[in-house]
Formats: C-alpha cells, structure tokens, sequence
C-alpha cells in the first residue's frame, strides 16, 4: 500500500506542477526590505490550484515592477537575477512542464520527475523560491548621539586648535545596491517577508561610531562645526567611506542621504570659543587702540560722576593704571598705521611678532615700542631725538599739560637713571638705548 501511495502521490504532484504560474509583487512598503514572491491564483477561474508552493515549473513568467529587483532561488542558491522592470521568463527551470516547450523532450523529463519524487515518497524533494527586493529609498531613518562626539576646532585667523564634543541628531536614508549580498548576509531564506526594523538597531550604531572619524575628517576640511548641517553631501560621501566594509560590501547597502535638525556644543565650549573670537580681534593695533579708547571714555566718565572719593582721586587712579598697562591709544594707533596690513600683520604681511616679542610688540620685544625706543615714539634716544617732555604715562608732549591724561608738565626736564643698576649717563636728560653696564633698556620706569 505504501508504494502505491508514494506513486500516485508522484503522479498526482508532477500533474499539478505542470501548469505555468505567475509571480507578481506589489508596491513594496518603506519598512519591508525584501519579499517571498507568491503565485497569483484566482481560485474561482484558475485551475492551477493543487500546486506545490515552492515549484515554479518551466515557462513561468514573473512581473518585475519599477524599485524592485526579483531573484530566483533553487535548493538554497541563486540562479536567476532581474533588476530591469518587465516580463521575465524563467526557461531553465528543473521543473518541466508538457504546456511549454517540446512535447516530446517535456513528457520525457517529467517521467524522470515521477520517478523521482516516487524515490521521495512522493515528496517534491525540491524548493524553488522568488524573492523581491525593496531597491528605493529607504527614508525616515531616525538617529541621535546619546553620547557626544568629540569634534576638532581649528581657526587659522586666530590660531585656535582644541577639541570640543557635539551632539546632533536628524535622519538618514539609504537603499539597498546589492540584493545578492543583501540576501546571502542578511535577510537569507525568508518565509514572508524581511522589514527594516529587523537590522534598524544595527545600522544606527554602526552609523553612530562612524560619525567620529567623519566629524575629524569634515574639520580637517575647515569646516566649523556650526556649518555642518550646510555640508551634509560632504558628510554623506563621507560616512559611505568609512561604512563601505560593513554596510556596501558586506550588505549591499549604501546612504543615499544624511540630515541633521541641529548640531550643538556645551554652552561652556561655545562661550570659549567666542570668547577666544572676540578678544583674537586686539591682535589688531588699530582695533585696540579703539577699544582701549573707548575705556578710557568710559572710566573717564565714572570718574567725573565719583562722588564718594571725589573726581581729582579718581582721575589720579585711572592715570595710576594708564602708566601701570605700558600702552597708550597714541602708541597703538602709530603700530596700526605703520602695520598697514591685515590684522596682526605688518603692511608687508609679516606677522606683528618679530624677534620672539608677544603680539603686538616690535623690536626687542618691548610693547609698544620700534627699536627699543619709549613707548609711542620712534628710533633715537628718548630726548635727544624728540622736542618735548614725556608723561609719567608714557605720552611725549610738547605743551603744558599732557595730552594724554592732563597731568601738569614737571618742573625741569626729566632726569634718567638705569631703575635696574643705578647706572646714570654722562648727560642725564639724553640717555642712550641700552644701559651699557646691565643692558636694560631705558623707559619711564628709569625717570628720576
């Protein structure tokens, strides 16, 4: 009995394989990925009923839609691929059918099928698969830092370099470019069907950790950090580089774009770094000697309205200071015309530090001063060269009062005296540069 039934089991699942199917697929949703393709049967009309759900017999057509790649698989291997839309025909089926081809060759073939499956008990002992790809993109794609992502500051205008971190979020799209390898290493032998959700974990964690050498590439580039979300294309290229080993030749999957809603840095850093912006702008003389200016206005002003200690002691005060900073306005705005160039640069573009001096200073590194001169003048001896007196605030003046901060000219002409080794020079009202027994140059601070 057992035989009889393993036959007419062969017979009767090789007759009901023998008619042609159709495979179609409809518009695939933008969270399903890939798709088992099922045979269209109306029950009603069609008498292809009793087929086996994992044979498609010789002559079957499958409709391929636009967005969608299909691919067939016999016993677990792919073997036939179409990604252009249209009618495909599947002619090298395994499984031959008597309704298409030659008769004769067909008939022979299918009792070789027959016996075979008789070998089976009447089992097809064979499984024959369609599979549609989702080739469009796949948008919507949330991410964010939950950590933030170190990013490198780099300003050549101010010379600022130092690491800060971000944090940003948005959403990314991509789409799958190799069904092949998208089928062989992720979705393989599905039943129904493979959604997006399944590997959504995976690809944001992965997108997360490339984020870092992206941010460090995309600031060697010159790029602030506030400009990022103007260069996502140039983040997008980016972060398919450094995702190409796992995400396009591992899964055959590639960005197709990267947003960003906001990028922002701790409050902490943005304060220093604007900070840093604002301040890196005295670099230029001019642009000082305004804000110092300015200051001074303003100090002068709280000055004359001090009632508790009285205007004179106030304006004493501010002179105390005035000669305690080194500079006056006269002294920076003479480096800002003799600069003549960009900020911080002298007219021919060299930059304001020269012989090792801090910025803003010349010569021998004195600030304010061209070849070791007193503050706000030029080269030659501190009275020798120049007609007038000069200020305890440094101001070389030529009247009754100074014209830097008012205060009365001095009886006499000014004596000078090295403030280092007491070393006096043979004219006392024309010292030389340099104190020639310490070197010291001579200042205001050498005024007896």
């Amino acid at each position: 009995m057992g035989l009889i039934k393993a036959i007419k089991s062969a017979v009767g699942t090789v007759t009901a394989d023998q008619w042609r199917e159709y495979f179609y697929c409809d518009a695939l949703d933008n969270d399903i990925l890939a798709v088992k393709g099922k045979k269209r049967i109306n029950s009603s009309k069609s008498s292809n009923t009793k087929g086996e759900d994992n044979i498609i017999s010789n002559g079957s057509l499958v409709a391929v839609n636009e967005g969608q790649c299909m691919i067939i698989v016999e016993q677990g291997k792919v073997v036939e691929f179409c990604a252009e839309a249209g009618e495909f025909l599947y002619d090298t089926s395994s499984e031959p059918s008597l309704l298409y081809g030659d008769f004769g060759e067909g008939l022979g073939k299918t009792f070789a099928v027959i016996g075979k499956r008789f070998t089976f008990g009447g089992d097809t002992a064979k499984d024959q698969r369609i599979y549609f790809f989702n080739t469009k993109e796949i948008m919507g794609n949330k991410y964010g830092t939950a950590s933030p992502v170190p990013f490198r500051v780099v300003d050549a205008n101010i010379g600022l370099d130092i690491d800060i971190t971000l944090r940003c979020n948005g959403e990314y799209s991509y789409r799958i470019t190799d069904p092949l390898l998208f089928y062989k290493n992720v979705c393989g032998n599905v039943t129904d069907d493979f959604r997006k959700g399944e590997i959504e974990s995976q690809l944001k964690t992965e997108l997360l950790t490339a984020l870092q050498p992206a941010f460090a590439r995309i600031s060697e580039m010159g790029i602030r950090y506030s400009s990022i979300p103007k260069h996502t294309l140039e983040l997008t290229n980016i972060l398919n580089e450094e995702l190409s080993a796992k995400w396009a030749q591992l899964r055959g999957i590639a960005i197709v774009s990267f947003g960003m809603n906001s990028v922002k840095a701790p409050e902490s850093d943005e304060a220093m770094i604007k900070e840093l912006q604002r301040t890196a702008v005295y670099r230029n003389p001019s642009m000082a000697a305004a804000s110092l200016v300015n200051a001074q206005a303003d100090a002068m002003r709280a000055a004359a309205s001090n009632k508790s200690t009285g205007p004179m002691m106030a304006f004493a005060g501010m002179n105390m200071a005035n000669m305690a900073g080194g500079l006056n306005a006269n002294t920076l705005f003479a480096m800002g015309q003799q600069n003549g160039g960009m900020p911080g640069q002298m007219g021919n573009g060299v930059p304001t530090q020269m012989n090792g001096g801090m910025p803003g200073q010349m010569g021998n590194g004195m600030p304010g001063q061209t070849n070791a001169g007193m503050p706000g003048q030029a080269s030659g001896s501190a009275a020798g060269n120049q007609v007038g007196w000069v200020c305890s605030c440094g101001q070389l003046n030529k009247g009754k009062f100074c014209s830097e901060c008012g205060q009365k000219k001095p009886a006499g002409e000014p004596l000078y005296r090295c403030d280092k080794c007491g070393w006096e020079p043979e004219d006392p009202k024309n010292p030389p540069k340099f104190c020639p027994e310490c070197g010291d140059p001579f200042n205001e601070k050498d005024i007896r």
